[in-house]
């Protein structure tokens, strides 16, 4: 569990409708946002802009159990969706879940990779890492919620994978992905260098010929 305490304070919004978003974001430097699930009904927001770019500078955000304060109220939620503009720095809406403590939310967690350099397939073997996933979804209680997953490259060799199932997550942490059928992806691989992999192959022609 990070350390770092996230607090926005948020004002309920009544002014629906796009016209009223986009005039909250231009006049305003507001954004829309909106509180849903458990056993309340939704609530539309309103968030300062720099209160929420600020908040989102640090990794921690994403996978972290945020404070809403709602005029006198606290809410306990987690980001669930944001949306950026497409070439601006900005932040156009943002999706909370509350949560209960007692009951298990599922977060996308990123991934940090430890060992890149020191890695058997990269430092002995020459190759490079691919990274095909960045992040993982995750099911655990808030309490157990991490700020992050590492995954140790240390052994892994030239052609090899590693899997969701090889990261060794936290206590109480699940991978969402391994409870489905296939659900097992590649994580990252360490790809052989294309002079090594022409090599093998004149080799292996080599081999061949010898043999007719």
């Amino acid at each position: 569990m990070s350390k770092d305490v996230f607090e926005l304070n948020c004002t309920v919004r009544t002014d629906l409708g796009k016209g009223a978003s986009r005039r909250l974001r231009r006049l305003e430097s507001n954004i829309p946002a909106v509180l849903y699930g458990g056993d309340a009904e939704p609530v539309s927001l309103t968030i300062a802009h720099k209160d929420i770019i600020k908040a989102t500078e640090n990794e921690a955000f994403f996978s972290h159990v945020i404070t809403l304060n709602v005029g006198k109220k606290k809410e306990k939620a987690v980001i669930k969706a944001l949306q950026r503009h497409p070439a601006k720095p900005f932040i156009l809406h943002a999706d909370f879940l509350r949560i209960n403590e007692k009951e298990a939310v599922t977060v996308k967690v990123p991934l940090h990779f430890t060992n890149e350099e020191k890695c058997v397939g990269v430092k002995i073997g020459g190759g490079s890492i691919l990274k095909t996933l960045n992040e993982i979804e995750v099911s655990c209680l808030p309490k157990d919620l991490p700020e992050f997953i590492e995954v140790n490259m240390l052994e892994v060799e030239v052609g090899s994978n590693v899997h969701l199932s090889d990261i060794a997550l936290p206590a109480g942490v699940t991978s969402v992905s391994l409870t489905h059928e296939d659900g097992d992806l590649a994580v990252a691989t360490v790809k052989a260098a294309k002079g090594e992999k022409a090599d093998k192959a004149a080799d292996a022609e080599a081999e061949e010929a010898g043999e007719e």
